[in-house]
Order: C-alpha cells, then sequence, then structure tokens
C-alpha cells in the first residue's frame, strides 16, 4: 500500500469515525436549563469539539491500525477485494 493510499483510507475511516462520535455527549440548551436569547433551543449547551476530534483520532488510528495490519499480513486478500468491488456478474 503506498503513503497517499494509506492517508486516504485513514482520511476516509477519520471523517466517518467524525461523524459516529460528534453526538456522544452532547446535552442541548433546554436539557441544560440555559437557553442564550436568540438562539436555538437544540443547539449544544457545551460544544466539547477539541476533544470530539481527539477521540475521533484515537479510535480511527485503532480501526485503520487493525485494518493495515490485515491487510499486510495478507488477511484481506486483494483478490477478494477486487471481486466485492466490481459489478455483479449476470
Amino acid at each position: 500500500m503506498s503513503t497517499a493510499t494509506a492517508f486516504a483510507v485513514y482520511f476516509l475511516i477519520w471523517w466517518v469515525t467524525l461523524f459516529a462520535v460528534l453526538p456522544f455527549g452532547v446535552r442541548n440548551q433546554e436539557e441544560s436549563g440555559e437557553v442564550a436569547p436568540g438562539t436555538d433551543p437544540g443547539a449544544p449547551a457545551v460544544h466539547r469539539v477539541w476533544w470530539k476530534l481527539l477521540w475521533t483520532t484515537l479510535i480511527a488510528s485503532a480501526i485503520f491500525g487493525v485494518l493495515y495490519l490485515a491487510y499486510t499480513n495478507d488477511l484481506i486478500p486483494f483478490e477478494w477485494l477486487a471481486s466485492i468491488a466490481s459489478p455483479p456478474r449476470r
């Protein structure tokens, strides 16, 4: 696997993981009882984006590490990946 391919795969895993991690621990302003004037009551009370980016990076790195080891040890053969990525035969 080339460096560019590894980076692209990691980026895709990181991006999907970010969308999975974003809703964790979110409390909206209405639930916390402090709705700021002029804002939506469903808006997050505390964002904690940096913590979510850290967790996203840790989880995505673990997922990528497992997949990379499986790929380099030939647990996921290239021929199998090509067969499931090709259009179905009729």
